[in-house]
């Protein structure tokens, strides 16, 4: 029989709106701590890649690309372990556990300072990030009605941008004027900080004792493909999601001649951008009582955006305007291709249930990190050969593909 996570003391009892609403402070925030550490190698790769005669590592794009990725590829490897903890131990036990590992991870990585070192160090700290994933979701999804799921996750969401923004507004400039060791104690500090305000206000979700034979603890993997289909368009729209937050400051600086510190504030603010979105999905999602519709939408945006950003970048060079343009695009695309993200994590939670979500959502993100992995090496290698503006424009294609496989004929009403 599958054991289930017993729940906290203090989890029976009812908890107040204002205690309901810090809990769901504190798993933005955890998420937001996680996600910096997650993306802050991305902002050291103008640092990484700079010639060494210039005070740079001389790493080519790809090698740089690499490095960048690997905090992701600790996550990628144990989201579906840390949703297994999540069912059997809870998710304060996740959340606490896993901050502290990644501030580990970050401290590690901050004093060793040397690309391939750091890499190693980073890639624990993201096995210790990738816990908020599943935990403070669930936080969410245990302590808020299904009616106000859809906001109260596209609340929660906003700590992956916010996240991405404090890393992009600190970590590029001070590894460009102090290196890449203090940089890095940007995330380490916000994980370390987090920590105390998730062992004062989170507690378990309560959750029903499941009985031997209980319908609801059967694999709901095996009752259709609607979650399948949910992973599938999740990672079709993560590609360019991930495209334009690891390689647009670099193509702000490299191709467009702009100033790390001008950059860096430049995609900071993208993610302002991508937390409204985040919002305004999940309240729409409320709205219409469906989480795949407005998804659907977001995939027919997120293609639309993606091709004239495309076409912008690769005349940017030539034009004042469409330098203009695309950077105005640029921010319209970190807006867009996030906005799904909150819808797909409310569906699969509500969908897997009480005893199989943490799981659930650890394959979701790990879904989403498969592909999220590659796209540093991979574009990097793609920029290298065919420039920015077409590789933007080859991304539209995903998520043009997403719009058929989002599952909105299977999609339950959301009650």
């Amino acid at each position: 029989m599958t054991r289930t996570a017993a729940p906290h003391p203090q989890a029976a009892r009812t908890v107040s709106a204002t205690h309901r609403w810090a809990m769901l402070a504190a798993g933005t925030g955890a998420q937001a701590a996680t996600s910096a550490m997650v993306v802050a190698p991305s902002f050291l790769i103008p640092e990484l890649h700079r010639p060494v005669a210039a005070g740079g590592y001389g790493m080519s794009l790809a090698e740089a690309g690499l490095v960048a990725s690997a905090s992701m590829t600790g996550m990628m490897f144990t989201l579906v372990l840390w949703g297994l903890v999540v069912d059997r131990r809870g998710e304060r036990f996740a959340l606490l556990t896993g901050l502290l590992v990644t501030a580990a991870g970050g401290a590690a990585a901050a004093a060793l300072a040397e690309p391939w070192p750091m890499a190693a160090a980073l890639c624990f700290a993201g096995i210790g990030a990738a816990a908020t994933n599943s935990a403070s979701g669930r936080v969410v999804v245990g302590w808020f009605p299904p009616e106000r799921r859809g906001i109260a996750m596209g609340i929660r969401q906003t700590g992956q941008p916010l996240g991405v923004g404090l890393a992009a507004g600190t970590v590029a400039v001070i590894a460009h004027h102090h290196g890449i060791g203090p940089a890095l104690w940007v995330p380490t500090g916000a994980a370390l900080a987090i920590t105390a305000f998730v062992a004062l206000v989170v507690l378990d979700p309560p959750r029903p004792a499941a009985a031997a034979g209980d319908h609801r603890a059967v694999n709901p993997y095996r009752a259709d493909r609607y979650l399948a289909r949910v992973h599938g368009a999740s990672v079709l729209l993560v590609v360019p999601q991930f495209l334009v937050w690891t390689f647009g400051l670099t193509w702000l600086v490299a191709d467009l001649g702009w100033s790390p510190g001008v950059a860096g504030l430049v995609v900071a603010g993208t993610q302002v951008a991508g937390a409204a979105a985040r919002i305004g999905a999940g309240w729409a999602s409320d709205l219409v009582g469906s989480r795949m519709r407005p998804m659907r939408a977001v995939a027919v945006l997120a293609a639309a955006t993606m091709a004239l950003l495309g076409l912008a970048a690769a005349g940017a060079e030539d034009s004042a305007v469409v330098t203009g343009v695309a950077v105005v695009l640029l921010v319209v695309a970190s807006a867009v291709t996030v906005a799904d993200n909150g819808l797909a994590f409310t569906a699969v939670a509500e969908r897997a249930g009480p005893f199989w979500s943490g799981r659930a959502l650890g394959l979701q993100n790990t879904a989403q990190h498969l592909a999220a992995v590659a796209v540093p090496p991979i574009a990097g290698l793609t920029i290298t050969a065919w420039g920015y503006g077409a590789t933007y424009a080859l991304a539209a294609a995903l998520p043009l593909l997403a719009v058929l496989v989002v599952p909105v004929a299977g999609e339950r009403s959301v009650s």
